[in-house]
């Protein structure tokens, strides 16, 4: 069961995320920790927020974020409807106009390639939309 809300100022968020994890033994606690195992090899340069009392990894922008639910553990991603998804793995959300999601139930297997490529797509897309620097 979910922890009840608290101040997490001062806390790593690294070490919210670990908690998170922690907080749901079995499947849902082992795709969270999947899930963020694959992001981080995908892009090392990853940055752990927490937000909305969820993690959310970044780098250059918000990639996606993990949430946990009782039949499903989801990754949102910030501008998924954006996104080439040719393994189709988006299972959620898809009327939006800009987010993307992919519902992960007890069961199904990560589909660790396709999941990853996505991650490195969100990465360049947020790069692409960052401001260049002039020269000088």
């Amino acid at each position: 069961m979910k922890k009840p809300l608290k101040s997490t100022e001062g806390i790593p968020a690294s070490q919210l995320i670990d908690e998170a994890i922690a907080d749901y033994p079995g499947w849902r606690g082992e795709t969270l920790a999947t899930l963020r195992r694959l992001i981080r090899e995908a892009d090392p340069e990853v940055v752990e927020e927490w937000k909305w009392n969820i993690p959310v990894w970044s780098h250059d922008g918000i990639l996606c974020t993990g949430e946990t639910y009782k039949a499903a553990v989801k990754t949102t991603f910030a501008k998924g409807a954006s996104l080439p998804d040719p393994a189709g793995l988006f299972n959620s959300s898809l009327e939006g106009a800009t987010r993307r999601a992919i519902d992960f139930r007890e069961g199904d297997a990560i589909n660790a390639d396709a999941f990853k490529t996505l991650i490195r797509a969100a990465v360049e897309l947020n790069a692409a939309a960052k401001p260049k620097k002039a020269k000088s």
